[in-house]
Formats: structure tokens, C-alpha cells, sequence
């Protein structure tokens, strides 16, 4: 087995042992320039309860898990950066304190998009990432780093199809339908604005806390449904 092979393998491993749920392996050429060349996406799923709970209204018990499983991948790709810097490469985690955002509400390279690239899954109608194995009930998080790890299989294309679901569900309307593939911009999905005001809206009503989180969407994607019943053969908690 080639070294980079056995690097990404050991690398992977290394990962899960921290506690990801998927990880991802993408190219960046032609999206990033310089020496980061590469992009390790990382997953976590949401427990099933809080997504079940979800598809009511927003719950604190979900801002609360939504937060500790941001800190969790904060200390899961810092924990890759120190892995690959300690193998002689350079590497760079992509926390939370790192992954600034601008007035219109975007990064310089989202996570979504190193996601993509490393094969985890797609963008879905949504504007979120759907994945196989838990439906968009993830949080996920990257690393950039300049060895040259083989990558996975980029995922280009959507795989709703005609599955209007998710945007029939959303409280704000705010979702186009529009099947995603990598040139089609966020405007094209969703209208970010109603989005978010509606966001705060039910979070304030439900909750008392006025901030932006929502997830009536994707609780009820079919992909999340097969996390939530088990059709996906992982076991997670509940």
C-alpha cells in the first residue's frame, strides 16, 4: 500500500477514534489556492430524539446539542492538525473560532463545500448537506492540510430529484426547489433573509431565545426519516 494510502487510512482512523461519524477525503485543486490542496471533511450526527423533536418546533435541548457538537468538531480537526504536523505536514483546522462570517453570512470556503468534495454527500434543496447515512441530521467540520491524500469520490450532482419535502415543510418558504449542483449559487436555493427572521421568530416563540436555528426542514428529509428509524445499519444514540 502506497504511504499516502496508508496515511489517509491512519488518518481516518485516528478521526473516528475521536468520535466522527464520517469522514471525507477532497480535492481541492481549482478552489483553493496555494499550499492547501486537500480537504478532510468530518461528520458528527444529531441524536435522534432532538431531530424527532424537531419536526414540532425548535427546542432548547437542540440549541444546547447544536453547540456542544460544534465544540466537539472544534476539538475532533484540531486534533487532525496536530496529527499531520507531527507527520511532517502542514495542516490547518477549520474551527468554529477560524470559519468567519461576512454580512452576507459566508466563508471563504465553507464546510458544506469541502463535504462535497470529499464525497460525504450533497447540497440538498434544503441548502444543506444530505448524506447517505444520516440525512442532513449531521454537523460537520474540515481540515485543510498539503499532503497529498488520495481523495474520495466528489459528489456533483443532487440526489433529491423530485422530493419536495423539505421545501413544502419550511415555515419560511424560503426554499426554491432548485436541484443543486456545484455551479448553482445559494441565492438560487434558498432566500437567506426570510430564512433567518423566521429562524429567530420560532426559536423566540419556542424557546425564549431569540437566535437563529430552525431545523423543521431536514427533520422531516427522507434520508434524515431512514437515520431516525434505523434503516441506515449505524448505531448511534438516541
Amino acid at each position: 500500500m502506497a504511504k499516502m494510502e496508508v496515511l489517509k487510512k491512519e488518518l481516518t482512523a485516528f478521526l473516528k477514534n475521536q468520535g466522527a461519524g464520517l469522514v471525507g477525503v477532497g480535492s481541492l485543486e481549482g478552489i483553493v489556492s496555494g499550499e492547501w490542496e486537500t480537504g478532510i471533511s468530518v461528520a458528527i450526527p444529531e441524536p435522534r430524539h432532538i431531530i424527532r423533536q424537531l419536526q414540532t418546533a425548535p427546542t432548547r435541548e437542540y440549541l444546547e446539542e447544536y453547540r456542544l457538537l460544534d465544540q466537539r468538531l472544534d476539538e475532533i480537526v484540531l486534533c487532525g492538525e496536530q496529527f499531520l504536523r507531527e507527520r511532517g505536514f502542514q495542516a490547518v483546522a477549520n474551527t468554529t473560532a477560524l470559519m468567519t462570517k461576512d454580512e452576507e453570512w459566508r466563508t471563504v470556503l465553507p464546510h458544506k463545500t469541502v463535504a462535497t468534495r470529499a464525497g460525504l454527500g450533497w447540497i440538498g434543496k434544503s441548502c444543506l448537506l444530505v448524506t447517505e447515512t444520516f440525512g442532513s441530521a449531521v454537523r460537520i467540520s474540515s481540515l485543510l492540510t498539503d499532503a497529498h491524500l488520495p481523495a474520495d469520490m466528489p459528489v456533483t450532482e443532487s440526489r433529491c430529484k423530485d422530493c419536495m419535502i423539505c421545501v413544502e415543510r419550511c415555515p419560511a418558504g424560503a426554499l426554491t426547489g432548485v436541484l443543486w449542483e456545484p455551479s448553482v449559487s445559494r441565492e438560487e436555493l434558498f432566500d437567506r433573509l426570510s430564512c433567518r427572521e423566521t429562524q429567530i421568530c420560532l426559536m423566540e416563540e419556542a424557546t425564549g431565545i431569540a437566535t437563529d436555528l430552525c431545523g423543521i426542514c431536514f427533520a422531516f428529509c427522507p434520508y434524515t426519516l431512514r437515520y431516525l428509524n434505523g434503516e441506515n445499519g449505524e448505531r448511534t444514540a438516541d
